[in-house]
């Protein structure tokens, strides 16, 4: 399998590669940004562009993939829904209108948000925002597209939130969080969890295309339960 990883510098997106570079029937990777993971791996390769929405002069290497994992995001806090909506709506259209192009027998996994509107017609302008996104993606003809919904996520392995009021959230929180996600695995995710259920919707699809808390943390048990043919929930 040969993946494409966007936003593979922030939280999401640092856990979800390392279970790529983790797993043994991911040949190939490929990370999308502005900036460099770090990361060496003879499997790894990384495209840096400046400008997110353009990619006419790079579409040969965006070609031949078998799955994406969108993570880019932002906090909309301080934003004005004109703004929030470049970043959010327009940026991941422009990528995924490409890569629908290029590669229509990928599948595509976008990092929402618990609690998004669907509708879009709700008072909240970030959940409305990501709604209108997820609608969008939902329309495009890749093979397959699946809708990733976390609400609160443990960073595990190194993985940091670009957004300075989450980083300190989750620096306060790091001695409970274990504890808590152990209490309610259907509530808190680790970005373990959401990288293996990433990995398991490209590979045999997903029981629905908008997965939330409880069905990504279900993909992932499942994904990495004993084959002993019982359900692990």
């Amino acid at each position: 399998m040969k993946v494409l990883i966007f936003g593979a510098t922030g939280m999401v997106g640092h856990g979800v590669l390392r279970e790529c570079l983790r797993a043994a029937d991911v040949e190939a990777v490929q990370t999308v940004g502005r900036t460099r993971t770090g990361q060496l791996d003879p499997r790894l390769t990384e495209l840096v562009l400046p400008d997110l929405m353009d990619y006419r002069e790079v579409e040969s290497s965006l070609q031949g993939f078998d799955a994406c994992f969108f993570c880019l995001g932002v906090s909309s806090a301080g934003m004005s829904e004109a703004a929030y909506t470049r970043v959010t709506y327009d940026l991941t259209l422009a990528a995924a209108q490409t890569l629908a192009r290029l590669n229509p027998q990928m599948t595509f996994v976008y990092v929402s948000g618990a609690s998004t509107d669907s509708s879009e017609r709700g008072r909240s302008m970030w959940a409305r925002v990501k709604g209108r996104t997820e609608n969008a993606l939902q329309r495009l003809p890749f093979k397959a597209v699946y809708l990733f919904r976390p609400g609160v996520i443990q960073p595990l392995y190194g993985a940091r939130s670009k957004t300075r009021a989450y980083q300190l959230f989750y620096t306060a929180a790091k001695p409970f969080l274990s504890t808590l996600r152990a209490l309610f695995p259907r509530q808190i995710l680790s970005t373990e969890d959401i990288g293996i259920a990433m990995l398991a919707a490209a590979r045999h699809g997903a029981p629905k295309a908008v997965l939330e808390v409880a069905d990504i943390h279900a993909l992932s048990r499942e994904a990495t339960a004993p084959a002993t043919g019982l359900h692990v929930g």
